[in-house]
């Protein structure tokens, strides 16, 4: 994903003790404090593409992909895989890029790798941004009800019999246009986002195996960072969007109540894509936000 804008670009591959290769991005440089940018689950980028330039333009911003995510592997044993191992896999990337501390931005299940990572390092975090994501449980509050709790066990258990059935149904039914068009009316707001702008999202998730985002997932469901809040003793913006079904606002409203130092941007009309449906408020948001809490001597456009 590289910009003409950012003066430096540079990608390559990080190898886990564990053997598990982790692809990286980081373009950029500048005064500005790092960024570091966390996915969501079962996403390798696209969520970012018209944050990943402005950020890029003042600072170093390193992305990457998660352990079976994008272009990164698993390690030698396939099960090592979730919140835990994602935390631990960030911390060794950040030393091997020399970033001893960074803003944190995390976008869904980011949101959690973005807190849990505060409570395991936080000296090496400077701030946060949290965007459409839950501190925790999700199973509990996806489409505000707990059915995806019930349904989820059964739906990991076919996975884990039959991973080359999953792995060939998911390859040939997301890639459609009807998949795509399918998931934009019920989960975001047809009337802001670009089709274009989702389709990465739904290749990506028909190239991810099945056995990597179910165990992925079933890390996530019982995690939560909310004990977690009150100790966060860095500036966070906490973004939320109206409409969003995967992470509903009142979990985003929540945790900036629960953050001992927060702001909180509600997107009108927004859904779990709120980035890329109102790109320019939320990147407004976002360099106000940098400027005034974590580089007070800097100032928006100087």
């Amino acid at each position: 994903m590289p910009d003409a804008g950012a003066r430096s670009f540079h990608q390559g591959f990080f190898t886990t003790d564990d053997g598990a290769p982790l692809w990286f991005e980081e373009r950029g440089e500048g005064s500005g404090l790092p960024a570091v940018l966390c996915d969501g689950l079962g996403c390798d980028g696209f969520i970012w593409r018209y944050l990943f330039g402005p950020l890029a333009a003042r600072r170093r911003v390193l992305h990457w992909n998660y352990r079976g995510h994008g272009k990164s592997g698993l390690s030698t044993d396939p099960a090592r895989i979730g919140v835990e191992y994602i935390c631990d896999d960030l911390a060794r990337l950040m030393d091997h890029r020399g970033l001893e501390r960074a803003v944190l931005f995390g976008h869904s299940m980011g949101v959690q790798v973005a807190l849990e990572f505060h409570r395991r390092h936080a000296a090496r975090v400077a701030g946060l941004v949290l965007i459409c994501g839950s501190y925790g449980t999700p199973l509990d509050t996806w489409h505000d009800h707990s059915l995806m709790r019930v349904v989820f066990p059964r739906l990991k258990a076919l996975v884990e019999r039959f991973p080359a059935q999953a792995q060939w149904l998911t390859s040939r039914v997301l890639r459609t246009e009807l998949a795509v068009e399918l998931g934009i009316r019920a989960e975001l707001n047809p009337l802001l986002i670009d089709h274009h702008d989702f389709h990465p999202y739904m290749e990506h998730l028909a190239k991810m195996h099945p056995l990597s985002f179910v165990r992925t997932l079933d890390s996530l469901k019982d995690h939560s960072a909310l004990d977690h809040l009150p100790f966060v003793n860095v500036p966070a913006l906490v973004v939320g969007g109206e409409i969003d079904k995967f992470t509903p606002v009142w979990l985003s409203e929540r945790m900036a109540e629960h953050l001992p130092d927060a702001r909180y941007l509600f997107v009108q009309g927004g859904s779990h894509t709120a980035p890329l449906e109102r790109a320019g408020l939320v990147n407004a948001t976002i360099a106000t936000f940098l400027a005034e809490r974590l580089e007070p001597a800097r100032r928006v456009g100087a």
